[in-house]
């Protein structure tokens, strides 16, 4: 058994000699049934993912346990998939043509957005001259703390009033959502117009008046925004926005001024009347009478009317969207009034600084998008949770990245064109970029389900900055800076612990 192995004439050493295949079945046997089937299914067998999968298709096809038995040899159709399953080599095909994105969104549409939320700042430099007056006690213009007020109630309304109707549209009721914003909107604005007049007083008549214009425009353009109306919205403050740009060129006449602020709020006003009237005749079964008396609080007959199935609750559904409207808000707002708070009596309000944050909100929008687009290709292309979360990382990293220089681009080009601006100082910059990734992250935490999450980081940020400017901890810059970093790094850190959940990316 030590001795070398004979080799035949001709063979190399290297290589051993063939040793014959024995067989497995006599000569005389059959095919194997179950490869015949194997191969009869190979296709459907490739592409399943549990051996239940196939058990399901033999029982389809009429094969009982006495027959496959009888057959094949074994014992139940589970044994014979298992076998089948056994058998095949996994192949998933990829689906035909380009897979599905339900995330495609367009960049036009999204800047579209952001010029929208933009141009009503306009309205403020054409009813500058109506709210003439003395300074208050922290040194804003007349009328100021006032309209900052209606804005605040107005952002925090229509934010929960915009997801009441968003839910009523993904459940495909578009006649709920009509409803819900016919209804809502002239509440907001109501709301709006008693907290500014609560706030304002009556001392200065013009400063109530502007700000329940205000809350009206609020309402009907949220009504116009949810229904995706922002060319319409677009054409009816452009006649404004084109005088304001005028106004700052040359002098306008007085009444010119009320005229424009009046038409377009009225026009905005009439398009969204346009878009929710349907409703009440939907209410109605098509009478408008039927639809208006059904809009009462108790109904035609003094019966309070059903509760709709499926409707979403304020509290539990759009409460919270409206307090993250709140929060948010106050970020921006302390944001817009650094300055000020700063005792920097030549720039009363930032006013570069708010209108960078609004025009990049159509940019960050679209940025969601992309992310969320790049998500659903990190689903189809990863096969381990690591490498999806790996995946998911580097596609938020470079939409976030991409949103602060965009905002960084306004930031610098609005306080380069606005007169009499501050220059861009680092502290003001990296506040405004820290409060444009609480921003950006607090949207992602939203569309990944954990909005409660993101209300309670804005929400005691903006308690922590408040808290902080009234005890007058620090100076107003580092007092943001401080806030909105420490807020921007718990949500990034939230963030990061839902990339590699694949539920969170629905």
């Amino acid at each position: 058994m030590s001795g070398s192995v004979w080799l035949p004439p001709g063979a190399r050493p290297q290589t051993l000699p063939a040793v014959p295949r024995q067989r497995t079945t006599p000569a005389w046997a059959g095919p194997d049934p179950v490869d015949e089937l194997a191969a009869q299914l190979e296709d459907f067998i490739a592409a399943a993912v549990h051996p239940d999968e196939i058990a399901a298709l033999l029982e389809s096809d009429g094969l009982s346990d006495d027959r496959i038995r009888e057959r094949y040899g074994v014992k139940s159709s589970f044994a014979l998939a298992e076998e089948l399953y056994d058998r095949v080599e996994r192949r998933h095909p990829e689906p035909q043509g380009p897979p599905h994105d339900p995330w495609q969104a367009g960049l036009l549409g999204c800047l579209l957005r952001g010029v929208v939320f933009a141009l009503p700042g306009f309205a403020y430099v054409l009813g500058g001259p109506l709210l003439a007056g003395p300074r208050d006690g922290l040194g804003l213009p007349a009328g100021t703390l006032t309209l900052l007020a209606g804005a605040l109630t107005g952002w925090m309304w229509n934010q929960g009033l915009a997801h009441r109707a968003y839910s009523w549209l993904g459940l495909g009721d578009t006649s709920a959502a009509r409803r819900s914003l016919l209804l809502g909107a002239p509440a907001g604005a109501l709301l709006g117009t008693l907290v500014a007049l609560a706030v304002g007083g009556t001392a200065h008549p013009a400063a109530p008046a502007f700000a329940a214009g205000q809350s009206c425009y609020l309402g009907a353009a949220t009504a116009l925004l949810v229904l995706g109306r922002e060319r319409a919205l677009l054409a009816a403050l452009a006649p404004m926005a084109a005088g304001a740009a005028v106004s700052l060129a040359t002098p306008v006449p007085g009444p010119v001024r009320p005229a424009l602020l009046l038409g377009s709020l009225a026009a905005v006003a009439l398009l969204a009347l346009r878009e929710v009237a349907p409703a009440v005749k939907d209410l109605g079964e098509g009478s408008w009478a039927a639809g208006l008396t059904a809009l009462l609080p108790f109904g035609g007959l003094g019966a309070a009317p059903a509760r709709d199935r499926g409707a979403p609750l304020w509290l539990t559904g759009s409460l919270p969207y409206a307090l993250f409207g709140l929060g948010s808000g106050v970020l921006v707002l302390y944001a817009a009034l650094g300055d000020v708070l700063a005792g920097e009596a030549h720039s009363a309000i930032a006013a570069p600084a708010a209108v960078a944050l609004t025009l990049s909100m159509g940019p960050a929008e679209w940025l969601l998008y992309r992310f969320r687009s790049g998500s659903l290709a990190g689903l189809r292309s990863t096969s381990s949770p690591r490498a999806f979360w790996r995946r998911t990382a580097r596609t938020v990293a470079g939409c976030l990245t991409g949103y602060l220089a965009v905002l960084l681009a306004l930031a610098l080009a609005t306080t380069g064109l606005w007169p009499h601006s501050p220059g861009p100082s680092g502290p003001r910059l990296a506040g405004l970029l820290l409060l444009g990734v609480v921003l950006w992250t607090g949207l992602l935490l939203q569309s990944f389900g954990a909005v409660h999450t993101a209300v309670a980081v804005c929400c005691l940020a903006a308690l922590a900055q408040s808290l902080a400017l009234a005890t007058h901890a620090a100076g107003p810059h580092q007092v943001a800076v401080a806030v909105y970093g420490t807020a921007g790094a718990a949500q990034a850190v939230l963030v990061c612990v839902l990339l590699g959940r694949a539920t969170a990316h629905r």
